[in-house]
């Protein structure tokens, strides 16, 4: 049964660290072991973050870890360790009598995991576990202090600590291995070391060349290999095998055959390949760390006595006022109220030039202020802002599984016990049935053993993805799976919203036909009213320019957004409507008279909407956005990627054909509404296209998730647009979707360089094997040497 898929709309959930699970080998152990435990709906595993999520419905988790520790798995609960935390200001805390008092009364407190005083913030910051946050708020509240709640339980982010790996005693059995292979060479060889017949000696009546290179086997594999003998014992009792258990079988069978140096050898080589490929793979592990990196732990904020002072970033409330100065980097989401300067927003949006920053405009955490000071409200706290919100989307889509990596964890699962049946065929068949030697059969069996380690195979798709994303990320580029960066190879049909996608979203007013009685300034007060409640970026420009000439607005009641139309509402008891072309005819209160000038409005590029009451269309108002420079360059270099490229527009057919002709798309469809966006992308994947759909609007999000890979315009999009979309554009710049493109079709490449690689040499080696020329050295070199290329290979992926 797939428990990845499965989980209870009713389960509790338990998240653990699980340090020493680091491949899919390990992942099967768990998921047969957590099998036997009753109770257990879902389980989910992130390997690159070695965080294990279990689905229950159990009265408590102690079954599940006394399972996960019966298989020698550590699993340190995250929502324990270190995720819930909240703080609180204690108005009264002055000095340390206070701060006892407080001690005195968390102290012993159940589910409080623990505490720190900050008395001179009058801080008071408490980890506990979710459910215990009432007992430790009304437990401060009962001393009087005024203890007030600052922020609620929240998860930390720590970067991935990485296991320790013992050098010194590897070096010490690496030593020991290498006087286990000279002795023998010694013995071989017949030769005198020091003039010194050592080939005479003998203890008890064994011969020393014998009995020494055992007994520096011995120690060599004990101190390398212990680790390998008890994982391999736990897989193996758990009706499971891994790496390990071949690896210890093929090892003491090389022992009790008498391959004394080589079991050493093979033994201390395992366990050193292993440490440097862990340490390798933690560059595409913790290549979120970069990220976390970005923030300071603290802010500049302004205090009610009018005094400014250093505080953590987690106690900072939004609504508080903050100030950054030249070389700071910026702490938290904001607006900047005072001040101007440029910020360098490439860690977030990838931009190559800093930003000019002034009032009114948005600053992000992690962003660096590079030359003014200013001052800014902040808008989202610590754990809400965007790069916090990137960083989880990192942590997530870096747990989730492309197709091919499926493929690859399925075929391993399959390939170990299928290997092991090989090499118990190729023990047993050649003595019994080819009357070959039986050391000769077994040796053949230990060597089939070490080559089947599937390592090389199972790491070659989870660091090459991994490290694509981390490449997309630094551009600017947040991939929420690597099933999209897969899939964003394929992709030969791009679809794209006009307002706001192509141009700039920011579109301005250019005129104003009153077709009744009315006056202008009648009319745009009409119009802008209207408009003012609506978050359409046409509506947006009316009511600018109505604010710019100091038209006044009028109250509006009953007001209605129409979808793919426009809105209306009711002003002076008469009902009034403002929209396209469609929405008049739909009325029936559009004159074919206004054809001509409507059409001559549109063919400039412009998107002209109507005001009508109850005589009919009262005044026609024309906007006019602008063309996105990137808009052009992006879709010239889609066109050389050989993706054809589509407009789609809810405007009418004369602005669609001046933007399309503009910007250069193969076509475009007007006049759409959110359901026949929907019907475009299904009629293009219909005959056989890839499409990926790129908007930033509600009424772009049901084709956004209908595509094949969906882009939202993260920077000024709806969050209804990016929570759909596949892929977030983090500053509207288009011309990181042929960027997203060639970044999946390289790490495509790399990603089938390791397959083939892997089983490549797999192959060479089975081969080399049968016809009697493949030793236990060979393989382990060549197994260590094709994990050690596969992982550098795929860390390829974060520099394209």
């Amino acid at each position: 049964m797939d428990w990845s898929t499965l989980a209870a709309p009713s389960a509790t959930r338990a998240v653990y660290r699980i340090l020493n699970m680091d491949c899919p080998m390990e992942e099967a152990l768990i998921r047969k072991k957590l099998a036997t435990v009753p109770g257990i709906t879902g389980l989910t595993f992130n390997l690159m973050q070695r965080v294990l999520t279990v689905e229950h419905e159990l009265p408590s988790t102690a079954s599940i870890e006394a399972a996960l520790k019966a298989i020698d798995m550590t699993p340190e609960p995250l929502d324990a360790a270190e995720g819930a935390t909240a703080v609180f200001a204690v108005s009264g805390m002055d000095c340390p009598t206070e701060e006892r008092l407080i001690r005195k009364a968390l102290e012993g407190l159940p589910g409080l995991l623990g505490f720190e005083i900050d008395l001179m913030q009058r801080h008071v910051r408490v980890r506990h576990e979710p459910a215990a946050l009432p007992v430790i708020t009304a437990a401060l509240e009962g001393l009087d202090m005024g203890a007030r709640l600052l922020e609620g339980t929240t998860q930390a982010h720590d970067a991935i600590p990485a296991p320790r790996i013992p050098w010194k005693r590897l070096a010490v059995a690496g030593g020991f291995a290498a006087l286990s292979e000279i002795l023998e060479l010694i013995q071989h060889w017949g030769a005198r070391p020091f003039g010194l017949d050592m080939a005479s000696w003998s203890v008890g009546g064994w011969p020393v060349l014998t009995l020494l290179p055992l007994c520096c086997a011995l120690i060599a594999i004990l101190l390398s290999g212990l680790t390998t003998y008890r994982k391999g014992w736990l897989a193996v009792s758990n009706l499971d095998l891994n790496i390990n258990a071949l690896m210890s079988v093929a090892v003491t069978g090389a022992v009790l055959i008498g391959q004394f140096p080589e079991a050493a050898m093979v033994m201390v080589l395992f366990n050193v390949s292993e440490a440097i490929e862990a340490k390798a793979l933690d560059r595409a592990r913790n290549a979120i760390k970069d990220l976390l990196a970005l923030a300071p732990d603290t802010a500049t904020v302004l205090r009610e006595d009018g005094s400014w002072q250093e505080a953590d970033i987690r106690t900072v409330a939004v609504g508080s006022r903050v100030r950054v100065r030249p070389g700071e980097k910026i702490a938290l989401d904001g607006l900047v109220l005072d001040g101007r300067s440029l910020v360098d927003q490439s860690p977030i949006t990838g931009e190559s030039m800093p930003v000019e920053k002034q009032a009114g405009d948005t600053v992000y955490a992690g962003t660096l202020n590079t030359s003014g000071s200013f001052e800014f409200r902040v808008t989202a706290a610590a754990t809400d802002s965007t790069l916090a919100r990137i960083i989880h989307a990192v942590e997530e889509a870096q747990g989730s599984r492309a197709p091919m990596q499926r493929f690859v964890d399925t075929f391993a699962r399959y390939y170990t016990p299928a290997v092991f049946l090989v090499a118990l065929l190729a023990a047993l068949v050649p003595p019994l049935f080819l009357g070959s030697a039986w050391t000769d059969a077994i040796y053949t069996a230990l060597v089939i053993l070490v080559i089947g380690c599937p390592c090389a195979l199972v790491i070659s798709t989870p660091v090459s993805i991994v490290s694509g994303m981390a490449a997309a990320t630094r551009y600017g580029i947040l991939i929420k799976g690597g099933m999209f960066l897969e899939q964003g190879r394929r992709l030969d049909c791009l679809a794209l919203d006009k307002t706001g996608t192509l141009t700039h979203g920011k579109p301005r007013q250019t005129d104003c036909l009153c077709t009744g009685q009315e006056d202008e300034a009648a009319v745009r007060s009409l119009a802008a009213s209207l408009a003012a409640r609506s978050d359409h970026p046409v509506s947006g420009a009316i009511a600018q320019a109505a604010l710019a000439d100091h038209i006044p607005l009028q109250d509006v009641d009953d007001f209605t957004a129409l979808p793919g139309q426009g809105v209306s509402g009711i002003m002076a008891g008469r009902r009034w409507y403002l929209g396209n072309r469609a929405l008049a005819a739909s009325l029936g209160r559009y004159p074919a008279a206004l054809d001509e000038r409507i059409s001559r409005l549109e063919q400039q590029g412009k998107t002209v909407v109507a005001l009508v009451g109850d005589n009919g269309i009262r005044a026609l108002l024309a906007v006019a956005d602008t063309l996105k420079a990137s808009s052009l360059e992006a879709v010239r270099e889609l066109k050389a990627l050989g993706v054809t490229t589509v407009m789609l527009t809810g405007d009418n057919e004369h602005t669609a054909a001046a933007i399309a002709r503009q910007v250069g798309v193969d076509s475009f469809k007007a006049g759409l509404l959110p359901a026949d966006k929907l019907a475009v992308i299904e009629e293009l994947e219909a005959r056989g296209h890839k499409v990926g759909m790129v908007g930033d609007g509600i009424n772009d999000a049901p084709a956004l998730a209908r595509a094949d890979v969906g882009f939202a315009m993260a920077g000024n999009g709806t969050d209804t647009a990016i929570e759909t979309a596949d892929v977030a554009l983090m500053d509207d710049d288009l011309r990181k979707i042929p960027r997203f493109i060639r970044l999946s079709r390289a790490t495509f490449a790399i990603l089938v360089q390791n397959i083939t690689l892997a089983l490549g040499v797999k192959a060479l080696f089975f081969a080399l094997t049968f016809t009697g020329h493949a030793t236990m050295w060979m393989a382990v070199f060549a197994d260590v040497g094709t994990a050690l290329l596969v992982v550098a290979n795929g860390l390829r992926a974060m520099r394209q």
